[in-house]
């Protein structure tokens, strides 16, 4: 009886330690948020610029991926300038209000310079173009020599630096107070200069756009001298790069679909892009 019961034991432990070997032979699943590469560098986008400063190690550890692909997760969007790298940290991107001239043509200098190839198949030979101020629009002016015989008025110094090496433009300037960190003339002396001309097409940038198509740039001066622009040409052209996407400056500057032509590098808002079809606005993504 006593033999019995022992064998009975015996076999109850040998069960357990069957049981136990099966736990442990199981796959434990620890469960870990995958994401792709856009979802990250968009997540990790937002935690910059809404905590400041941080190390590429700590961001491996948090989103639990290599620091080498942390890293180039940075440089593509360093590259976008959306962020600054620097000493082993990185940064956001200070505010367009805060930003020289220099600081601002290497933000996005890719998707500037696919804006403005894809702007030159809007453009004829021999037409007459207004063109406003900023690094969007100083792109279209490096590429414009593609195009001949054309007559460009602008207020914008950088732009007419390119033009002066284009073999068969007619190149005619603002004059009057030039703002030196962005070497443009705005403001009244802007004014009378666009009042004096009627051209086929008018090119210009804003400061940057909110959610829902509203522009702003960061001084009255600014929104002024595109407004001249605008009311002495016949068809607007908006060249307008993502880095400048679902954000608010100062100064309201219209909406984008005031104007004929839009063109960005990244797709628009599905709202936008039905609200901008159904007042027949064509928008080109370069």
């Amino acid at each position: 009886m006593l033999k019995g019961s022992g064998d009975t034991k015996m076999t109850s432990f040998f069960r357990m330690l069957v049981e136990c070997f099966r736990f442990l032979a199981k796959p434990i699943f620890v469960e870990k948020v995958i994401m792709n590469s856009k979802e990250r560098r968009q997540r990790i986008l937002k935690q910059i610029n809404h905590a400041g400063a941080v190390r590429p190690e700590q961001l491996a550890e948090q989103y639990q991926v290599s620091v080498q692909t942390i890293r180039s997760d940075l440089r593509t969007l360093g590259d976008k300038g959306l962020l600054i790298r620097r000493h082993g940290v990185v940064a956001p991107f200070p505010g367009r209000e805060n930003v020289d001239f220099e600081q601002r043509q290497i933000r996005n200098a890719q998707g500037k310079a696919r804006i403005a190839q894809r702007c030159l198949s809007l453009l004829a030979e021999h037409q007459s173009l207004l063109l406003g101020t900023g690094t969007t629009v100083e792109h279209l002016a490096a590429v414009l020599y593609q195009v001949s015989g054309l007559r460009i008025m602008t207020n914008n110094l950088h732009a007419a630096r390119h033009l002066c090496h284009h073999p068969s433009c007619e190149l005619l300037i603002a004059g009057g107070l030039v703002r030196k960190r962005d070497q443009d003339v705005v403001g009244g002396d802007s004014i009378e200069f666009f009042n004096r001309f009627n051209a086929e097409i008018g090119i210009v940038s804003v400061g940057c756009m909110d959610k829902l198509g509203h522009l702003y740039d960061y001084n009255t001066d600014e929104v002024m001298a595109r407004e001249a622009l605008l009311r002495n040409s016949r068809h607007h052209i908006l060249l307008i790069d993502s880095s400048k996407f679902n954000s608010e400056g100062v100064c309201r500057a219209g909406h984008i679909s005031d104007f004929h032509s839009v063109i960005t590098d990244e797709a628009l808002h599905s709202s936008l892009r039905s609200q901008l079809s159904a007042k027949q606005v064509d928008v080109l993504v370069g």
